[in-house]
């Protein structure tokens, strides 16, 4: 038993892994918010094309000399506000605006780091993600960030809802619609910058995605989904870092896993809608067909 303890206990007497469990578990539990309201609105693509178009921001505050997450949230929420007011034309559909949006900056980005001599190690730290390589000021940083999202997402909560499930209804009840649009979009893109520096670009939209989608498995309640996909954010991040620790690999590729692993688990063996319950529901009644042959 007491092998058990120490070998569970092991991996927080470490300062690196108490800071990386810290902030996982604020992503997790903050993604998984906001991610229940991407998953509903159908914009899982804009949590992938936010990180790379915040890419070019990253490089241009590298050049500058500058904070480089300030860079990143800077471009996050400017391109997120651009997609937002493209979309809203109504001229040019969300995903091509997205589409667009997410080339511009990540080549931005590219152009930028292209013009650097070497191998930009700081800079490249955004695409992989460090999670154990993080300071306490990152961890007060994400703490604060999380907290913000989270007391946004409160306050507004009613306009939101009613936004993200039906927007004509929202606008008949006078519901200012084009600003929860914006105030979403700009959720998702501080989420995301939050997330770039720990899991990397192209991990964040796993984060964003997997924990609320799984959640979505087991529940229609949106109240419910947060909630379950908060806890699936937070097992994502203890069991990603245990595998980690005792494995030796990529802590944010073994977080992102476990979540992935999480939804497929769901996925085949949700009561409600796992693919097994489905086979079961239209698998044939042989007994039946062998009544009504004999008859």
């Amino acid at each position: 038993m007491t092998e058990v303890v120490d070998t569970l206990r092991e991996p927080w007497t470490f300062e690196f892994m108490q800071r990386a469990l810290i902030v996982a578990v604020v992503i997790g539990v903050v993604s998984a918010v906001v991610g229940s309201f991407v998953i509903l609105k159908g914009m899982a693509f804009i949590g992938d094309a936010l990180p790379h178009a915040s890419f070019g921001g990253v490089a241009i505050a590298f050049v500058l000399g500058a904070n480089l997450q300030l860079g990143a949230a800077v471009a996050a929420i400017l391109v997120a506000l651009a997609i937002g007011f493209i979309g809203n034309r109504g001229t040019i559909r969300y995903d091509t605006a997205i589409g667009i949006m997410f080339i511009a900056g990540f080549a931005l980005g590219l152009l930028v780091v292209s013009r650097q001599d070497g191998y930009v190690v700081d800079l490249f730290s955004f695409v992989f993600g460090n999670v154990l390589g993080v300071s306490w000021t990152d961890v007060w940083i994400t703490v604060g960030l999380g907290g913000l999202v989270l007391a946004v997402v409160g306050l507004f909560y009613k306009e939101l809802l009613f936004t993200a499930y039906d927007p004509s209804m929202a606008a008949a009840s006078g519901l200012p619609v084009n600003a929860a649009r914006y105030g979403l979009l700009i959720l998702i893109a501080i989420t995301v910058v939050i997330a770039l520096q720990v899991m990397g670009i192209v991990l964040v939209l796993a984060m964003l995605v997997a924990p609320p989608a799984t959640a979505q498995l087991l529940t229609r309640r949106l109240p419910a989904m947060m909630a379950l996909g908060a806890v699936f954010g937070v097992v994502s991040a203890v069991v990603g870092l245990y595998a980690a620790w005792y494995a030796d690999v990529s802590a944010s590729a073994s977080i992102v896993l476990t979540a992935t692993a999480l939804f497929a688990l769901a996925f085949l063996f949700s009561p409600q809608n796992g693919l097994l319950r489905q086979a079961h529901k239209w698998e044939p009644d042989r007994s039946t067909e062998g009544a009504a042959g004999d008859a």
